[in-house]
């Protein structure tokens, strides 16, 4: 899929990481937002959880709040905010279209996304043989480069990034963004 097709690159350039739990995505996705940042882009992040998580600590006015039933409970200080917003459809996955609609627009110049792994989005898979899991990029078309150290175990594949050099998945991610290289 080229970007001029992608309705998400549209709005905001989008990109995303996936991979199976312990292949370094988190690692990797940390260093390219760093490297990213370095250059001057304004990088927001959005996280697929497979699980429950509160930002808030049971005992605090919020957390309580919200467990009394607040739909939305909005932390705020000096430093930052974050909006909770409890989901209406427990059980069911978040939409990526739906959560990319929260970001303020305005103020960011791409988002990087780890996981959502099903969604139709351009994603760059982080692969490692050690794993010994099949590679998602075959039964995957919206895979557009894989970042890895080892050899692809299938061929054809899409352009392979090296995982040990972040700088040259930020180049590619600004590349494929439209955002420079």
């Amino acid at each position: 899929m080229s970007a001029d097709q992608d309705p998400l690159a549209l709005r905001l350039p989008v990109i995303g990481l996936v991979a199976p739990s312990g292949s370094g995505k988190t690692t990797l996705l940390r260093a390219v937002v760093c490297d990213l940042h370095a250059r001057g882009l304004r990088v927001g992040y959005l996280k697929h959880a497979h699980h429950s998580f509160d930002l808030d600590l049971p005992g605090k006015d919020s957390f309580e709040i919200r467990a009394a039933g607040a739909a939305q409970t909005l932390l705020a200080s000096r430093e930052r905010w974050a909006l909770q917003v409890e989901n209406h459809t427990k059980g069911v996955d978040p939409d990526l279209e739906e959560m990319l609609a929260r970001f303020e627009h305005d103020s960011l110049d791409l988002v990087i996304v780890e996981g959502f792994k099903h969604a139709p989005y351009p994603k760059i898979e982080v692969f490692r043989a050690a794993l010994g899991q099949a590679p998602l990029y075959v039964e995957d078309p919206h895979i557009i480069a894989v970042a890895t150290d080892d050899p692809l175990p299938r061929a054809p594949h899409p352009q392979r990034l090296p995982l040990a050099r972040p700088s040259a998945v930020a180049d590619f991610v600004l590349t494929r963004s439209g955002l420079g290289g």
